[in-house]
Order: C-alpha cells, then sequence, then structure tokens
C-alpha cells in the first residue's frame, strides 16, 4: 500500500519549489517547508540555460516567467585588462534551435515569484513558512520538528535547504564547506543610461587575473545585473551583505577604462563569499536525500547552480515516481543518476575558473595569451557545439 504521507521538503527555493511543482504533476503530494515567508530571493540576476528551460516549460513555470525575462542574442568575451573582444557565442534563435529551448536570463525574484505561484496553485502541495527545521526523526517515517515546536510527518524528506543545509547535517556530519578565497559581489543597474556594449543585447564576460566581471540585462531588458568576483574578500555566511563600493573597485585598478566605466555607474553593490564543498560519500540516508546546493554546491563560473537544482527536481520525481512506497530505493537510484551529472558540472566550473582569471605575468601571463588566442581561433557555432553536453541535457 502507498504511504499517503507527504514528501516533506525542508526550502522553498528554486531547487524545493521546482521539486513540489514536479511531484505534483505525478500526483505526488507534497509539503515545502520554509523558514522565512516564501520571499527571500531578492537582488540577483540568474542565467536560466536550455536545460533549465526545457524542465521549466512543461511545469506551467515557463510561460508565467517569460514576460519577465530576457533572452540575449549571444555572449560576448572580452579580455579585462585590454577591452579586446575575443569571441562571440551565439544563442538566441541559434541556441534554441540547437537545443528545443530558450536560453534566459531573469531576475532571481522573477524566477523564484513564478515557482511560488505555481506551487500555491498546484495541487498536491503545501506550503509551509516560517518552519526552520530543527531535528530530523527516521523511523516509520519522518517526522521533522521546527525550531519552534510544531512537527509535521511525511513519508520522506528532501533537503532543498541550500549550501548551509541543515538536512545535509543529518546525512554527512563530517562534510564541512570551505572558503574559496574569492568574493563575489552584484549590483542592478537602469539598463536606459548604459553606452555600448553594456547596452547590447548580450551577455557580457570580461576575463582578468584573479579577476572576472559578467553583465546581462534582466527584467524584460529594464535593468543590467552585474557580478563581478575576485580572488579577494573574507570568510562570511550568507549572500546578501552589504560592500563599499571602493572594495570592488579596487580589485580592477588595472582593467581598462571600459569595463572600470561600468563599475563607476554601480550605485550600491552586495556581496557573498565563495564555498566550496567535496564530494559527499553519499546524498541520500534511508527515506531522506539532498538536491542542489545542499547536495553539491558549484561556484558560479559556468551559471548552472539553479539549473542544476531545477534538473535534480525532475529527475527526483520520475523516481519517486517509478518507486513509489519505495523512497529510500527511488533516492538511491536518483543520487547514482545525478551524481555523474553533477561532478562534471562542478569540475568544469572549477577549471573554467582558473582559466578566466589567469594572470598577467610570468607563466600566467603566457597562459592568458594563449587563451585570448584559442578563443579567437575557435568559430562562433564550434564554441556553442562545445557546450551541447551541458544544454542538450535531458532531451
Amino acid at each position: 500500500m502507498t504511504d499517503q504521507r507527504p514528501v516533506l521538503i525542508a526550502g522553498g527555493g528554486i531547487g524545493g519549489l521546482t521539486t513540489a511543482i514536479a511531484l505534483g504533476r505525478k500526483d505526488i503530494d507534497s509539503q515545502v517547508l520554509e523558514r522565512s515567508a516564501f520571499d527571500n530571493e531578492a537582488g540577483a540576476g540568474i542565467q536560466l540555460g536550455p536545460n533549465a528551460t526545457r524542465i521549466l516549460g512543461p511545469l506551467g513555470v515557463l510561460d508565467v516567467l517569460m514576460p519577465k525575462t530576457f533572452r540575449p542574442e549571444a555572449v560576448w568575451l572580452f579580455d579585462g585588462l585590454s577591452g579586446k573582444k575575443l569571441a562571440t557565442v551565439p544563442l538566441g534563435d541559434t541556441a534554441e534551435r540547437r537545443y528545443g529551448a530558450p536560453y534566459l536570463t531573469a531576475h532571481r525574484a522573477d524566477l523564484h515569484e513564478a515557482l511560488r505561484a505555481a506551487a500555491a496553485n498546484a495541487r498536491h502541495v503545501t506550503l509551509t513558512p516560517n518552519f526552520t527545521v530543527a531535528s530530523i526523526e527516521d523511523g516509520g517515517g519522518i517526522t521533522v520538528a521546527s525550531l519552534d515546536g510544531p512537527s509535521v510527518q511525511g513519508s520522506a524528506l528532501v533537503g532543498a535547504d541550500g549550501i548551509w543545509s541543515t538536512v545535509r547535517k543529518w546525512i554527512a556530519p563530517e562534510a564541512s564547506l570551505s572558503f574559496t578565497g574569492a568574493t563575489a559581489f552584484r549590483s542592478l543597474l537602469p539598463l536606459g543610461s548604459l553606452p555600448s556594449p553594456f547596452s547590447e543585447p548580450i551577455v557580457g564576460l570580461w576575463l582578468g587575473p584573479r579577476t572576472h566581471l559578467v553583465h546581462y540585462p534582466v527584467r524584460s531588458g529594464e535593468a543590467l545585473n552585474v557580478v563581478a568576483v575576485t580572488e579577494t574578500g573574507r570568510k562570511e555566511e550568507g549572500w546578501n551583505r552589504s560592500a563599499e563600493t571602493e572594495t570592488v573597485r579596487a580589485n580592477f585598478t588595472r582593467w581598462c577604462e571600459t569595463a572600470q566605466g561600468l563599475l563607476e555607474f554601480a550605485p550600491s553593490w552586495r556581496a557573498w563569499s565563495l564555498f566550496s564543498l567535496s564530494a559527499l560519500p553519499q546524498w541520500h540516508r534511508g527515506p531522506i536525500t539532498l538536491l542542489g546546493d545542499a547536495a553539491h554546491p558549484v561556484l558560479p563560473y559556468l551559471a548552472q547552480g539553479a539549473a542544476l537544482a531545477i534538473e535534480d527536481a525532475a529527475t527526483l520525481a520520475d523516481h519517486l515516481d517509478a518507486a513509489r512506497g519505495s523512497p529510500g530505493a527511488a533516492f538511491q537510484a536518483y543520487e547514482r543518476v545525478r551524481g555523474v551529472r553533477a561532478d562534471r558540472v562542478r569540475r568544469t566550473s572549477q577549471r573554467l575558473g582558473r582559466a578566466y582569471h589567469m594572470g598577467d605575468a610570468g607563466l600566467g601571463g603566457m597562459a592568458r595569451i594563449a587563451r585570448n588566442a584559442i578563443l579567437g581561433l575557435r568559430g562562433a557555432d564550434a564554441t556553442l557545439r562545445g557546450f551541447d553536453w551541458l544544454y542538450g541535457y535531458g532531451r
């Protein structure tokens, strides 16, 4: 007999809400336990490759989100020191024809709101705000107690509670995050007042010694999201602390005037320290598993953190549907499939980060020159084909 208790989901962010919606499409009840009032996803832009939008479409989220997104025509790569344009990676119609789904940029809050609305209107989904997981009991089902005392019961538990996961401590108590020494700074600018290339319908990626800069339109092209990553900063939890403009600009004093001009336009900055996590020995323990950053946080150099969580959600729902009444078996199969994929994305992101941040002196300078030359020699279509393994996933 199938257990009628819901699948409990700790965390109401992108991964947790996508999981609930995907389970609902398979007539599986879920209850999302979120420590906030489902309003904590403000502030940052997000890139959604075809591997993510391909999943959001059938879940009924993409149609709601689309009017608030932007569809960039290409990625333009620049050398940050010289300002020279190095390469173009086509997106827009070219990528959509190739992968069967669009490449979009969005404000993270807009994506979160589209997911929250879809979950709130979905059958089989219960949203429980202001619930902070305090303890977990596994015995004939799952009992999760909140910090304030009330508890809920379910047939299984999915830890989608982010990089500082509470559920992960229960599955892998020995796991610990490591500060990479890098910090990401973000800002949001009105797009209408900016010069080219920042006003162009593109994702701009500028590469520099121990630093890089990314910008792209969001909010239907009304605003520009800017992210500056530097191999400096202090170890600190959270991803929304304030940062001084001088702190950001001090890392780019040797960059070209064009890039420095963008930093001068930014009215304010928010910052978050970048942490890494070694591969866990396992993601699941009986009827409890992890998802997204709780299981496999990735550095932002490939813009795939949210997409991986969305992929996780769809795969997890498929396996829970196929193994109804046996969440442990479903979670084992889910981990076997997703572990290989997540590890490849993690390793590729680390490798790209090293390539972005090559130095300008000695061996680092020679590597930078070689990198720029290789980017210039590769054709646009060949460069896009190099991402088939990433964006074509699940097609």
